[in-house]
């Protein structure tokens, strides 16, 4: 059965996407390496019309189809170069551009993801200017290249756009974070890693850098005082020396900035005070990476291999973007199947249970759902856009009446987890506009409106 669904009216999907965007400087849950330019960025950013999903789908446009494919139509790896609509082929295609390290799956067995179908496309919900709308619209208006819905543990919607089917990876992006805060919280679990415990046991060359004075745990809940900025508008901002660092961005003539992920790390400076603020940085899921490779002698994508991806069954191997040395990027460079996402992410919804056996300590997944700090989330930037929400083991925590958490990276990537209405939303997409705030709105109202469907 083909999962590609056929679309009665086109111009009916033309008319849902052809919306406005502002794509300002990215709000704080955001992840640079997809979307950083070749070049310094301007100093704004103008408004753009977005084109809409149909007319921009990979497969219409024609992208990297002949052989060789037409001059105007080759995708070819210019670090940072390639954007919307680019980016709609480029996210389920980045190990054919790029240096990559794979997550094996392992000998054994895919899990089975059991099918109980439901037409939830046609379930209704008022969008955030009184528009109503179906679930269905709210995929072509997020450029929604697969979701898959599980209810009770079982597939009840699974569809794929453009580029991507159910067998070929795409790019998490800032997912990848929420992978790594799971990882270490299952080393703290057993003893291996101590959250209280200052950075500089784990890596004393970190002394005397930002992280210098800066616990574990401030780490992994993101209440790092580091001088790091991620603002897109300043051609100056930190973000572009970590892009280059890793690979993700084009290097000038005579570069002699830092070479690798841990090169980068060790020239940042502290700048206020830890635990003065929820800040989301990225460069604190790369550090977290670089203490989980050290505390479990393992790279990363052999130890999310050994302990999540063969356990519970993953259908195909996943894989991570490394760096110039092999290094996989903990911050944003995982790829999976859309399949295997909703295998994790169903594994953390019941409580780290999942193909038969306990995979996560359950006391894990409790911790994450409790949350971090409200308080410390309230000073920063991100209360504005996620009023109430905390961040614990670099998972975001809504604190709503349905206790719903999730993993997110930019351009639309997410893991939606509803624990009351026994919910698991997973999907991939590519967003002309990077920041989730252009989709948080109709995204979230639209998951919502699906576990109160459900839980009638």
């Amino acid at each position: 059965m083909s999962l590609k669904p056929h679309w009665k009216s086109p111009r009916s999907w033309r008319r849902l996407a052809g919306v406005t965007l502002f794509a300002a400087s990215l709000p704080a849950w955001s992840q640079p390496a997809a979307s950083a330019p070749s070049a310094a960025p301007p100093a704004a950013v103008p408004a753009t019309t977005v084109a809409a999903a149909l007319a921009t789908d990979p497969n219409l446009m024609g992208w990297m189809q002949g052989f060789p494919p037409p001059p105007d139509k080759l995708i070819t790896h210019v670090p940072g170069g390639n954007r919307f609509p680019r980016n709609r082929w480029l996210f389920s295609h980045v190990r054919e551009l790029g240096p990559t390290a794979s997550v094996w799956r392992g000998p054994g067995p895919a899990s089975t993801l059991p099918r109980a179908e439901q037409p939830i496309g046609a379930i209704p919900f008022t969008d955030a200017d009184g528009t109503r709308r179906t679930f269905d619209e709210m995929l072509a208006l997020t450029y929604t290249d697969g979701i898959l819905v599980m209810h009770q543990g079982k597939v009840i919607y699974e569809r794929y756009f453009g580029a991507l089917d159910s067998h070929t990876p795409h790019i998490a992006m800032s997912v990848t974070k929420s992978f790594v805060g799971t990882l270490a919280a299952m080393l703290a679990a057993e003893g291996k890693l101590d959250p209280a415990a200052p950075v500089t046991r784990y890596l004393p060359e970190m002394a005397g850098t930002a992280y210098g004075d800066a616990t574990v745990r401030q780490v992994m809940d993101m209440t790092i005082g580091v001088r790091y900025s991620e603002d897109y508008a300043d051609p100056k901002a930190e973000v572009w020396d970590y892009a280059r660092a890793g690979g993700m961005l084009a290097r000038p003539a005579n570069y002699n900035g830092p070479g690798t992920f841990y090169d980068f790390l060790k020239t940042l400076q502290k700048e206020g005070s830890h635990d003065a603020a929820f800040a989301y940085k990225t460069v604190n899921a790369e550090l977290l990476a670089w203490i989980v490779r050290r505390v479990s002698g393992q790279s990363l994508a052999k130890l999310l291999s050994e302990r999540i991806w063969q356990p519970m069954g993953a259908e195909q191997d996943a894989y991570f973007t490394v760096d110039s040395i092999g290094t996989e990027s903990g911050g944003g460079g995982l790829n999976t199947t859309l399949r295997d996402l909703a295998r994790f992410g169903e594994t953390i919804r019941a409580n780290g249970r999942f193909n038969g056996k306990q995979i996560i300590p359950a006391s894990v997944v409790a911790d994450i759902r409790r949350g971090g700090s409200r308080e410390l989330f309230a000073r920063s930037g991100s209360a504005a856009v996620l009023p109430g929400w905390s961040y614990r083991d670099m998972w975001w925590v809504s604190h709503d009446s349905h206790g719903m958490f999730q993993a997110a990276g930019i351009h639309g990537q997410r893991i939606y987890i509803d624990p009351q209405a026994e919910l698991t939303i997973v999907r991939y997409a590519s967003h002309p506009v990077a920041g989730n705030a252009a989709n948080n709105a109709i995204t979230f109202r639209a998951f919502r409106a699906v576990a109160e469907s459900l839980s009638r």
